[in-house]
C-alpha cells in the first residue's frame, strides 16, 4: 500500500489550561484534497502550525511519506516539502511580488541572480498551474485573491510537495474562490497532496476527496466527501441539527431611518470611489449591498460610520448628518444611535494585544455606566462584557483574555455583543460572517434578524451572495461606485445578481461570457 504523505499520531497541544488538540490521528493520502473542517476554537489551526513548526507539539508522531520526522520549525518542514499558506498572509507589503518570492530562499549571497533565476521558474510556475501574477508589481497595489496566488507559488518555489490553506476563500470573491478550486484541481493532478482548512460546506463538498472533522480539540470522523453531505457534516463539527438556512418572518418595514442622497467619495488619488449613490432604509428591514469586493462598498460602510468625509446629503430619522469630516467622528455617530461592525475585525474592529473587556468598552468608555472623567469603573466594564460573552456564546468567556488569543469566529462576536447590544438605531454590518463557522454563523444570523424584528435598520455588505439572498429584505447591487439595481430576493436569483456585479442592467444589449468575465476581473480590481 501507498505510504500517507502526512500522518500524524496521538498529537496533543496545550495552552496552560486549555487543550487545543487531544491525541489527535490523522492520515492524508498523496494526490488527494483532504478537507479539515470545524468550529472556530475546534484546533484546526493549531494543528496545522504543529504540522509546519510553528507550534512544537506536547507528544505525538509525525511521519511524511512514511517516515518519522521531527519539525522543530518552519524551515524544517519546508525542508520535508510543506508549504503553507496562512489565513493572514505573511507578504511584506512594500515589496514586489517576485522579491517576496525569494525572500528567505535565497540562492546566493548577491540578490539579483537569486531574482534573475526566480523571475524564470516564476513564469514556468505560472504557467503550469494558472498562477499567472505581474513580478514587479508591488504586493499593496495588488488585490486580495493575486496576493494569495503571490503565497501559493511562494511554496511551489520551495518545492513543497505537500500545501496547507488555511481558510483560502475567507477573503476572496465568489469567482476568486472558483479560479483558487481550478488552481488546486491543476495542483492535485500534478501529484500534489493539499490540506484544505475551511468552514464552507459547499466549498468542502466541491473540492475535496477526503474530509476531517474536528471539535474541541478532538478528532470526530474522517469520511469520503462523496459519501457525506452537509447536513451530516454540520451535525459533526457542531454537535447537534444545525439550521443551514435563515429562518425569518416577512419585514414589517417602518418608517424611513437612513435617507442618502447623491452621496459621493473621491479618494487620495483623485479616484471617485462613490458616484452619487441614493437609497433608503426603514426600520425593521435588511437593506443587503451585493458587489465584488472593491466596487465602493467599503467607501460606503466609512462614510456612514463616521470615518471618511464625503459630499451628498445623509440624514438619521430626518436629521442631517455632518460628512465634511469637522464632525464626522464614530463618537457622533454612536451617539446619533449608529453602530458599526466593520469589514475587517482585527484592523477595525479591535485592538488585538487588548483584553476583551477593554474591547468591549472601546467606543463608548464615555458611557456613565462605565465611570465618569477620567475614572473609569474597570470592574463594571468587565462585569458587563461577562454578560454579552454569555449571551454571545463567546468561547472562552473570559473577559480578561486578549483579543488575540480568541479564534476569529470568537473575535467577531466580541465586536458584534458590543455593536448590537447598544440597540442603535441603524446597525452598519460589513462581512458578518467572514472566517467564521457554521455554528457561528447561524447564531450571528439570528442576532442580526432579531435587530431587524425590535424595528431597527440595518444595512449588510457581503461579498457571499448566498447570504445576501438570506438576510436581506431588498437587495443593490454596487459596481465601479454606483448603485446598478435593486431587487427582492424572492425575485431574483445569483445568476442575475452576478451580471449586475459585473456592470450588466436590464437595458444593456446581450453581453457575451468573455466580456462579462473581463468586467468582472476589472471589478475584482478596483
Amino acid at each position: 500500500m501507498t505510504d500517507p504523505a502526512i500522518e500524524l499520531k496521538g498529537i496533543s497541544k496545550s495552552f496552560g489550561p486549555v487543550q487545543a488538540n487531544k491525541d489527535i490521528a490523522i492520515r492524508v493520502m498523496p494526490g488527494t484534497i483532504h478537507g479539515i473542517i470545524g468550529e472556530n476554537g475546534a484546533g484546526k489551526s493549531t494543528l496545522m502550525s504543529i504540522l509546519y513548526g510553528f507550534y512544537k507539539a506536547d507528544a505525538g508522531e509525525i511521519f511524511i511519506r512514511g517516515q518519522k520526522t521531527e519539525i522543530p520549525d518552519s524551515q524544517a518542514a519546508i525542508a520535508a516539502g510543506i508549504g503553507m499558506v496562512f489565513q493572514h498572509f505573511k507578504l511584506v507589503e512594500n515589496f514586489t511580488v517576485l522579491e517576496n518570492i525569494v525572500l528567505g530562499a535565497e540562492d546566493s549571497g548577491l540578490l539579483k541572480p537569486s531574482l534573475g533565476r526566480a523571475r524564470r521558474e516564476l513564469a514556468e510556475l505560472s504557467k503550469e498551474y494558472e498562477l499567472n501574477v505581474e513580478p514587479d508589481a508591488l504586493i499593496e497595489e495588488i488585490g486580495v485573491g493575486m496576493q494569495q496566488r503571490v503565497e501559493i507559488l511562494k511554496a511551489l518555489y520551495r518545492r513543497a510537495e505537500i500545501l496547507i490553506l488555511d481558510e483560502p476563500t475567507g477573503v476572496l470573491t465568489p469567482s476568486e474562490a472558483d479560479h483558487l478550486f481550478r488552481i488546486l484541481e491543476n495542483l492535485r493532478a500534478e501529484g500534489k497532496t493539499i490540506i484544505l482548512i475551511t468552514h464552507k460546506l459547499r466549498e468542502i463538498m466541491e473540492i475535496t476527496d477526503t474530509v476531517s472533522v474536528m471539535r474541541r480539540g478532538e478528532m470526530t470522523a474522517t469520511v469520503k466527501t462523496a459519501e457525506t453531505s452537509p447536513p451530516e457534516l454540520a451535525e459533526l463539527m457542531v454537535g447537534r441539527k444545525v439550521l443551514l438556512r435563515v429562518e425569518k418572518a416577512p419585514a414589517q418595514a417602518g418608517d424611513v431611518v437612513l435617507e442618502v442622497r447623491n452621496l459621493s467619495v473621491t479618494d487620495d488619488k483623485g479616484v471617485q470611489r462613490l458616484k452619487g449613490i441614493d437609497f433608503d432604509i426603514r426600520g425593521g428591514e435588511i437593506l443587503g449591498i451585493a458587489g465584488v469586493a472593491g466596487n465602493g462598498q467599503s467607501e460606503l460602510l466609512e462614510v456612514l460610520g463616521g470615518i471618511r468625509s464625503a459630499t451628498g446629503t445623509v440624514r438619521l430619522k430626518g436629521q442631517e448628518i455632518d460628512l465634511t469630516g469637522t464632525q464626522s467622528d464614530g463618537r457622533s455617530r454612536r451617539a446619533r444611535g449608529i453602530a458599526h461592525v466593520p469589514e475587517d475585525r482585527q484592523r477595525e474592529g479591535l485592538i488585538m494585544d487588548y483584553h476583551a473587556w477593554e474591547n468591549v468598552a472601546f467606543g463608548y468608555h464615555h458611557d456613565s455606566r462605565y465611570g465618569s472623567g477620567i475614572f473609569m469603573k474597570n470592574a463594571a466594564m468587565k462585569e458587563d462584557t461577562a454578560g454579552k460573552m454569555e449571551r454571545f456564546d463567546v468561547r472562552p468567556p473570559d473577559p480578561k483574555l486578549a483579543a488575540k488569543n480568541f479564534s476569529g469566529g470568537n473575535q467577531q462576536k466580541i465586536v458584534l455583543a458590543r455593536e448590537i447590544e447598544r440597540s442603535p438605531e441603524l446597525l452598519l454590518v460589513g462581512q458578518p460572517t467572514r472566517g467564521v463557522d457554521i455554528g457561528a454563523i447561524e447564531f450571528i444570523h439570528e442576532q442580526i434578524v432579531a435587530l431587524r424584528d425590535q424595528g431597527k435598520a440595518i444595512l449588510l455588505v457581503s461579498v457571499e451572495l448566498e447570504e445576501i439572498l438570506a438576510l436581506s429584505d431588498r437587495i443593490a447591487v454596487m459596481f465601479d461606485g454606483q448603485i446598478m439595481g435593486e431587487r427582492l430576493p424572492e425575485d431574483t436569483n445569483e445568476t442575475e445578481l452576478g451580471l449586475l456585479m459585473a456592470g450588466v442592467t436590464d437595458t444593456d444589449a446581450p453581453h457575451d461570457v468573455s466580456e462579462i468575465e473581463a468586467n468582472l476581473a476589472h471589478a475584482g480590481h478596483r
